[in-house]
């Protein structure tokens, strides 16, 4: 019954839940144009083959323009458009055999599949080449028409990418922009509402977002770029001192809560001023106010010493950003220094034949999802050509988009695309009748499709499959393809390959459930780590790179359990433990920011070799419990580490900054909770059942 009820509840939330579009408009309308405008012009031109060539190459490129500064998004979209080309090109020139195309289907499937090692931008350059390989397959071509093919389909694409950079020039650093901004804006939240304790809504993944922006791969170069650094860091240490003072603070004559507000102003000015790539007048007056706020919070007494050396540190560090703030950007550039920072090496990615080479094992996910997708890809390109299906590309080209590397991807995105296949179907074959029998009234139809399929692809997959369709019907019509006929045959297609799909994953699943321990672990040991870089303690840079090592552990741990909560036969006590761990972890995480608040000043109290020898004895008790959670064994409860709490706190009483005493005392306690908590649910997982 429980069974029952749970896939019929995942059923209708899948079919019900929607999102906010997380992609502007003006992409929707970017990438539209990429596509339809080359159609109408190779339509006027009287040469429609290129015209559509050109456009099929911009419309499986489409969704590789995403956010990133413009020489990463350049990247990207150049590779996006070179598979692309290639696929078609080998799927024109051996199309009409079916021996050669199902090897081509093997080895593009199981090399489209690694790729999602690399993320999910690459990974869709692999499934637009699965594509691409099966469509183009249906229209087979002789050497010359073949290479004449797969050019038009990489010109599409590239045309596309130029139409994501047209405003480099202009607008040089605009992605980096947007990605401050929305931490500041998280900042702000956080300033506004201390009691989420330490936590703002996707302010971690924001701070994730904006690190790759800033320091990964193809990153922009300028001197604009040392602001942008140093704006990032001065995120890292406000969040700090934020998460410090909520620590702290005691007085109840709203004077904190006052400047608390005056620095949600501050942030959410500059953040303005980010995204408008304005100087930022409005935060130098919001500071002016603050730095009032400080000066009557100090003098008016009540606030401990603690507490005031938090806040002019805090004030400090928002004089800092509203001066940065003025030469992010290619207006102020030439008012920051030149300087190029190095990516610490604790960021540095491993090379790309190392990553694959890791993942080139049975038990990884990424080798299991690139053997479904070999086996699925080809064993729907043989059943379409050995039964003659009409319009049979369909069925391998769904089985490319629904196969996902996790079961809950898989179905969700499996009947949503067949629901929206159906709908888009009578939706094109509705509208058609209604527009008139014209050209460019069709075009007209296929670009108000295609804006609405890029706008809402991540609001609601069911509806934008629906105006995908409709699109690819209404560009095949334009190659003589009747759109009213064959509905049934591409809907039994969909379904085919979507169930196919499904299929290949219960057969040879990778279910979350025997994953999420090894995500929860990794978390706890990034955890220990975080607590390890607190104990010398280390220089900020280190401390900085270790909190970015932690947060990709904790965005993680929250997928993977995400991905077992829509798993079907999850046991319950298994999903109720694992969120149990994954909460008090992030408490934990939350105590050591807190601790590292109380030296991220500069000055390492006297006292702290004692507290850090507690810590490093709390980090390996951590790392001893995540082992066990890994292994699946019960482990004893820490011995002694309360006792040693006990001895730390009485030692650092006896020092003369009662204020450090005091929050050693409280943080340390706290620890050592946390500590034992996860010791308890450790122990409880290892007889939950796997």
């Amino acid at each position: 019954m429980n069974n029952g009820y749970s896939l019929r509840a995942s059923v209708i939330q899948t079919l019900l839940r929607t999102k906010r579009p997380d992609v502007p408009l003006r992409v929707a309308l970017r990438n539209t144009a990429a596509v339809v405008l080359p159609l109408a012009l190779g339509m006027l031109a009287g040469y429609p083959q290129v015209g559509i060539g050109i456009a099929a190459g911009a419309l499986d490129t489409m969704f590789s323009d995403q956010p990133g500064p413009y020489l990463q998004r350049l990247n990207r979209l150049f590779l996006a458009a070179l598979a692309a080309g290639t696929a078609s090109l080998v799927g024109f020139f051996i199309g009409d055999w079916v021996l050669p195309m199902a090897i081509a289907c093997a080895i593009c499937g199981f090399l489209g599949g690694m790729l999602v090692v690399f993320g999910p931008d690459i990974a869709r350059v692999g499934m637009t080449s699965m594509l691409l390989l099966v469509i183009t397959a249906a229209t087979p071509k002789d050497l010359g028409g073949s290479l004449a093919g797969g050019s038009l389909i990489f010109a599409g694409g590239m045309l596309l990418a130029v139409f994501s950079i047209a405003a480099w020039p202009l607008q040089r650093y605009r992605p980096e922009r947007q990605a401050l901004a929305i931490v500041y804006r998280g900042l702000a939240d956080l300033a506004r509402k201390p009691h989420k304790d330490g936590e703002a809504p996707g302010l971690t993944d924001a701070m994730n977002a904006l690190q790759t922006t800033l320091l990964g791969r193809h990153h922009a170069r300028g001197r604009a770029m040392e602001a942008f650094r140093v704006l990032l860091e001065l995120a890292e240490r406000i969040r700090l001192e934020l998460i410090a003072m909520t620590e702290l603070e005691t007085r109840r004559d709203g004077m904190g809560e006052m400047f608390r507000n005056d620095t949600a102003r501050v942030l959410g000015a500059v953040a303005d001023a980010l995204d408008a790539a304005e100087p930022p007048q409005r935060a130098e007056r919001a500071l002016a106010t603050l730095q009032a706020s400080e000066r009557a919070l100090l003098a008016g007494g009540g606030t401990s010493m603690g507490l005031g050396a938090h806040i002019q540190a805090l004030s400090g560090q928002l004089a800092a950003v509203v001066r940065n703030a003025n030469w992010a950007g290619s207006r102020g550039e030439e008012r920051a220094q030149r300087a190029e920072s190095a990516l610490p090496e604790t960021l540095r990615s491993a090379s790309a034949l190392s990553t694959l080479r890791a993942n080139l094992t049975p038990d990884a996910v990424a080798f299991r999802h690139a053997v479904r997708c070999a086996v699925v890809l080809t064993l729907a390109f043989v059943v379409s050509r050995h039964y003659a299906l009409p319009h049979g590309y369909w069925l391998p080209m769904t089985a490319a988009i629904v196969l996902r590397p996790d079961f809950a991807a898989t179905f969700n995105f499996g009947l949503l695309r067949v629901v929206g296949t159906v709908l888009g179907l009578m939706l094109t074959t509705f509208v058609l009748r209604l527009a008139p029998d014209d050209v460019w009234a069709h075009i007209g139809v296929m670009g108000a499709l295609c804006v609405a399929f890029r706008y809402l692809a991540g609001a609601h997959y069911g509806i934008a499959v629906a105006a995908l369709t409709g699109t690819v019907v209404v560009l095949l019509s334009f190659e003589g393809v009747d759109p009213h006929a064959a509905m049934s045959d591409r809907v039994v297609n969909t379904a085919l390959g979507s169930g196919l799909a499904l299929l290949a994953y219960v057969l040879w699943p990778s279910w979350e459930r025997h994953r999420a321990r090894t995500a929860l672990s990794e978390m706890l040991c990034a955890y220990a780590d975080y607590l390890d870089a607190l104990v010398a303690p280390a220089d900020s840079h280190a401390r900085y790179a270790v909190r970015t090592g932690t947060r990709t552990a904790r965005t993680n741990a929250q997928a993977s359990l995400d991905r077992m909560r829509a798993e079907p036969g999850t046991p319950a006590v298994l999903q109720e433990l694992a969120e149990t761990l994954y909460a008090n972890g992030n408490r934990l995480a939350r105590t050591a920011m807190a601790l590292e608040a109380l030296i991220d000043d500069g000055e390492v109290p006297e006292a702290w070799p004692t507290v850090g020898a507690f810590i490093h004895e709390a980090s390996v008790t951590l790392r001893q419990q995540a082992d066990a959670l890994n292994q699946g064994v019960g482990i004893g409860m820490p011995q002694g580490l309360r006792e040693h709490q006990r001895t730390l706190v009485e030692a650092v009483s006896r020092t003369r900054d009662r204020e450090l005493a005091e929050a050693v005392a409280r943080l340390t306690d706290r620890l050592t909770d946390n500590v034992d908590t996860i010791a308890h649910v450790v122990n409880r997982r290892s007889t939950a059942p796997a």
